[in-house]
């Protein structure tokens, strides 16, 4: 009899095992939504990031589209004051006008391009004139005709440059 219930035994404790256990359960539940959580709060913070971006870019795109339409102006009133003399009383009202609007660039972050001295670079000049000349170097930009213009990476406008060819 005593073999009889040492073969009972093993019977209940196969079962037991079978038995899923509650707190195992939780814990795995628990497990899947705290990793679900992570998850949603990473592709949240992806989100916000790319918005931030999409944004920051749209701004820049809109600012751009406004300053190249402003530069024009600048250029007339640069030929202003290559025009006017140095004792006319209007050119004073020009300079001011000219230093106001270099002044609402700089702050929106646009900056002129430098080319005068530079090698060319077809991605901030466009050549407009080559001249064989002995005092540059090959590629040189010789002069400037019309200023160029980036706002961050983005090209505005690109300089109009003369540039130098060797003979």
């Amino acid at each position: 009899m005593t073999e009889a219930l040492n073969d009972q035994d093993p019977e209940p404790q196969q079962q037991e095992e079978s038995q899923p256990d509650p707190l195992e359960d939780l814990r795995r539940e628990r497990d899947g939504l705290q990793d679900r959580l992570l998850r949603t709060a990473a592709e949240f913070d992806n989100y916000r990031k790319r918005m931030d971006r999409e944004r920051r870019e749209l701004a820049e795109y809109t600012a751009g589209e406004v300053v190249s339409e402003l530069l024009p102006i600048i250029d007339n009133l640069e030929r202003a004051l290559q025009a006017a003399s140095a004792d006319d009383p209007l050119r004073k009202g020009v300079e001011l006008t000219h230093r106001q609007m270099l002044d609402l660039l700089r702050k929106r972050g646009v900056k002129p391009i430098e080319a005068l001295g530079a090698d060319f670079d077809p991605n901030f000049h466009q050549a407009v004139i080559h001249e064989e000349s002995t005092e540059h170097r090959e590629g040189e930009v010789m002069a400037e005709l019309q200023r160029g213009y980036v706002v961050g990476d983005r090209l505005l406008r690109p300089a109009m440059v003369k540039v130098a060819k060797t003979a």
